[in-house]
């Protein structure tokens, strides 16, 4: 089955309302026509969604959220519910990413609740899983990541299975300039998509995209791109600067 890669990137707490509008500006400038056989993806910092979605709003850019709470409204000081998320325009929401995860006490089942909410308001969710580089050292590394993706998922329905991206992001490569080898990435999201055939059914698992996320870069994009299980990219650091970013989206 042919998947159409997702380019994802993941601004992080950067760029103020002006900035990011000018990189979401200058992005559409240089993909111009071309393009068209990929997707593309924008996670601006909660303050700029309703700005940036202005700007890319009918382009071939989609726009997504870094995370979200699971309910609809509430006393949730502090929080931005899938409501919101929609009601600014974004179709993907980030879910479970490392930093949410050892930052900031995200869990398993967390992630769970956040998925079913996400998916229930018409929005596909990002779900990144990976494992420490203590984990794995020790080999842990499959059953870590399975552990995270069966949890996360469970009780879903098979249409609802097609409609989740997947990204692997070994926590010991995020930010810190250091990569899996394209050929091992690619290995463990093979791995995946058997876990996700034993939960969903091969038809569901060959139709979801799993994106490689760890220090993704212009120099590196195009082998992670060749790799046969690997439908994409979720990009931090680079995805911060135009040029970087539309080399990472116009792979070969």
């Amino acid at each position: 089955m042919s998947r159409i890669p997702l380019l994802a990137g993941n601004w992080k707490m950067h760029k103020t309302v002006r900035e990011a509008t000018a990189l979401a500006q200058d992005l559409l400038e240089g993909m111009g026509a071309a393009f068209r056989d990929r997707e593309v993806l924008i996670c601006p910092p909660f303050t700029a969604l309703g700005q940036v979605h202005a700007v890319i709003a009918h382009t071939p850019i989609q726009l997504g959220c870094q995370n979200v709470w699971w309910a609809g409204s509430g006393a949730y000081t502090g929080e931005v519910s899938p409501a919101m998320a929609k009601d600014v325009g974004c179709s993907y929401v980030i879910v479970g990413h490392s930093e949410r995860r050892t930052l900031f006490g995200e869990t398993d089942s967390s992630c769970h609740k956040k998925v079913r909410a996400i998916l229930e308001w018409g929005m596909s969710p990002i779900l990144c899983v990976g494992e420490t580089l203590e984990e794995r050292d020790a080999g842990q590394t499959r059953a870590r990541v399975a552990a995270q993706l069966v949890a996360a998922l469970k009780d879903q329905s098979q249409e609802d299975g097609k409609r989740i991206v997947v990204a692997y992001e070994p926590i010991w490569a995020i930010g810190t300039g250091k990569n899996d080898t394209p050929h091992e990435a690619n290995q463990t999201c093979g791995y995946l998509r058997e876990v996700l055939a034993g939960q969903f059914g091969d038809s569901v698992a060959r139709a979801v995209r799993i994106l490689y996320g760890g220090s993704v870069k212009p120099g590196n994009i195009d082998d992670f791109m060749a790799q046969s299980d690997i439908d994409g990219a979720l990009v931090g650091g680079a995805s911060l600067e135009a040029a970087s970013f539309l080399r990472i989206i116009g792979h070969h």
